[in-house]
């Protein structure tokens, strides 16, 4: 199979979909490799590094999309990349579809077959590919949240961790999953005052026994978040439904209830977000304010690390690109029903049960097309 990775041109993604490694990998199996022109410069991979593993480097997109047989990319295609997509082409990527109708139906009519990397699981039911962006993000979040509380940013001006004799920020984590354990560990570490909410009881009585007296566990309903929204600093949305739409769980009336100056990090916007003001942002204008309540609603936070996110990444969706290009998508799908999930569409069909629902659009089980 031809296989091929392109530059990501998503505003200030940084990331590329294969290092030299992959590249060496894929050859290994039998595979050729095509780069984009400085697909992974931004990542510190040069195109000698991408020749010297085997690859071809292409002089653009337009002409590396032509050729492949299967795209490797990070983050979902862009509107400018839509009409360069070929019938029966494979897209291994992320894609939060759920979030993206205009997108949808896009790859919908190119009649692609599309591989979502946040939907395949493995055999406990996690996300294997999604987790590594995920701790990324969790950590990222306190570390921003805690820059923007900066009264130069319009934050209240408060030091997470406190000094001797002031009072520590207040962190509040909304998830207890991969982001909000990240986000708890980096917010620990800096002394902060944290309270972490979930469903799971399961859960929280885990984080409870790892970090003992230094957290609050709440569970999660309506008056114990309404509680922590006036009393913290920082507020941290982690949560996730795979594949489909977060759930609005801060609405835009409890922001008159939070201390202005407060920050709002929402992790879950590439799904739509978990707080009712979210708007996606960008790295290089990656707050706004809302009743006095500053937001961060960067939509690839992971992209402003990108050669740690990039080795993380590739070293979780390596295996499944070359069963993929080696057996064939379908056949892959058919021997692993944990890859089989991560398919959302195929072929003008939506796969994805959650998608359909999300978007409003037909679903169609996979088994009655492969």
């Amino acid at each position: 199979m031809i296989v091929a990775t392109v530059k990501e041109i998503k505003k200030h993604e940084y990331r590329v979909g294969l290092t030299p490694a992959c590249v060496k990998a894929y050859i290994n199996a039998g595979h050729t490799v095509l780069v984009e022109n400085n697909a992974g410069i931004n990542a510190g991979f040069e195109d000698s590094d991408y020749i010297a593993a085997g690859a071809r480097i292409v002089e653009n997109a337009k002409k590396t999309f032509e050729q492949a047989d299967m795209i490797v990319k990070v983050k979902e295609p862009q509107p400018v990349e839509f009409p360069l997509f070929k019938k029966d082409q494979i897209l291994y990527t992320y894609l939060h579809l759920a979030a993206d109708k205009q997108l949808t139906e896009a790859l919908l009519d190119s009649e692609i077959k599309a591989i979502a990397y946040e939907t395949i699981e493995d055999n406990k039911g996690g996300l294997p590919c999604l987790k590594p962006m995920s701790e990324i993000a969790g950590r990222l979040a306190t570390q921003e949240g805690a820059k923007y509380l900066e009264r130069t940013y319009g934050g209240r001006g408060v030091l997470l961790g406190g000094v001797p004799g002031v009072p520590k920020g207040k962190v509040a984590i909304i998830g207890g999953g991969v982001v909000g354990t990240n986000a708890l560990k980096i917010a620990v570490g800096m002394g902060a005052d944290v309270t972490i909410l979930d469903l799971n009881n399961d859960r929280l009585t885990y984080l409870d026994d790892i970090y003992s007296n230094k957290i609050q566990t709440l569970y999660s309903n309506e008056a114990n978040l309404d509680s922590v929204l006036r009393e913290s600093d920082l507020i941290i949305g982690a949560v996730l439904i795979p594949g489909a739409k977060a759930p609005k769980l801060v609405k835009r009336k409890h922001l008159s209830q939070m201390k202005k100056g407060a920050v709002l990090v929402d992790v879950a916007v590439d799904q739509g977000g978990c707080f009712e003001t979210t708007i996606p942002t960008t790295h290089d204008k990656p707050i706004f304010e809302v009743d006095g309540v500053v937001h961060y609603c960067v939509a690839n936070m992971p992209g402003a690390v990108a050669r740690t996110s990039t080795l993380a990444l590739t070293s979780t969706t390596l295996s499944h690109g070359i069963k993929i290009a080696t057996v064939g998508l379908e056949k892959a799908c058919k021997e692993n029903k944990n890859l089989e999930k991560g398919l959302n569409l195929y072929k003008g069909h939506c796969v994805y049960k959650e998608v359909a629902d999300d978007l409003k659009i037909p679903y169609t089980n996979i088994s009655e097309l492969i």
